[in-house]
């Protein structure tokens, strides 16, 4: 086998895939080169344009971690002159919307007393979603602004926020391939060891997340934080399915009670009409007699 990597001949279902919001962060720590190639795609630049990048809110790899206070986002300094913030997103926990704008205000917010506003540096939030946030307006990467309403004139280039959907990974545009943004989807929804390697093998950035993906799933104190993330979004998902399900079952009990109602306000009218024809026939009844 000589020098070849393992990654190269593993064979089989990747135990914890980039979708793992643990394992993403855990990369992204771990390889600088990754975090290279995925923030210049998702931001349009060469790799080379990128001279100094630095993950401002790390975390101590294996170490253990609780459910409830494990910090998702990684917060990411682009040449002491930009911000990213990124996340990782399975499960569709219907609060994308304000929990993209909480982040993005939260590092926008970054004077200290004394400094000038203009030294405020832009500030972009990416949500990388494995669902689609807008049912009614599905697309592979989505990129907003703070634009005049009327005139689409951009407000301030510092704030943006982009959504980069998985599961629309056909959708991709010219610009987004040319970025290789869908060979990085590809990549972060690859089951297997022999389909990541099929996505990876032409790009170096992608190659080196390969590599580094295949050495932390060899390492039992990343695949047991791993695990319970896992664990943490099935409980999640399990919640959701269960809230949605009681709203669900809400819902169908008020539609049940209007359609009696209705049903009832009808039976009721009926019987008034029937009643009045009584009271008209017996009158005409009394008449008669008279």
């Amino acid at each position: 086998m000589g020098n070849t990597a393992p990654i190269m001949v593993a064979k089989g279902k990747i135990d914890y895939g980039l979708t793992n919001d643990y394992m993403f962060r855990a990369i992204l720590q771990k390889s600088r080169k990754t975090l290279i190639g995925l923030a210049s795609a998702l931001l349009h630049l060469n790799p080379e344009d990128i001279k100094d990048i630095e993950i401002t809110n790390p975390i101590i790899l294996g170490e253990s971690i609780n459910a409830k206070t494990f910090i998702l986002d990684v917060n990411i300094l682009l040449n002491n002159s930009r911000m990213l913030n990124l996340e990782m997103q399975v499960n569709n926990l219907h609060n994308w919307e304000n929990r993209s704008l909480c982040y993005l205000c939260s590092d926008f917010s970054q004077l200290n007393k004394g400094d000038a506003y203009e030294d405020i540096k832009p500030v972009i939030n990416i949500g990388i979603l494995d669902y689609t946030l807008f049912e009614d307006a599905p697309e592979f990467y989505a990129e907003f602004e703070l634009l005049n309403k009327k005139t689409h004139r951009r407000y301030s280039d510092k704030l943006g926020i982009s959504v980069l959907d998985l599961t629309q990974i056909d959708m991709a545009s010219d610009e987004d391939k040319a970025y290789g943004i869908d060979t990085w989807a590809t990549v972060f929804k690859a089951k297997t060891w022999e389909e990541l390697r099929m996505a990876v093998q032409s790009n170096e950035y992608m190659k080196d997340a390969a590599e580094t993906l295949y050495e932390l799933n060899s390492d039992e104190t990343i695949r047991q934080q791993c695990e319970a993330r896992r664990r943490a979004e099935i409980e999640e998902k399990h919640m959701q399915d269960k809230l949605k399900k009681l709203e669900e079952d809400k819902e169908n009990l008020t539609r049940e009670k209007t359609e009696l109602h209705i049903k009832l306000q009808n039976e009721i009218s009926e019987t008034e009409k029937w009643k009045a024809k009584y009271e008209q026939l017996l009158a005409a009844q009394a008449e008669k007699k008279n």
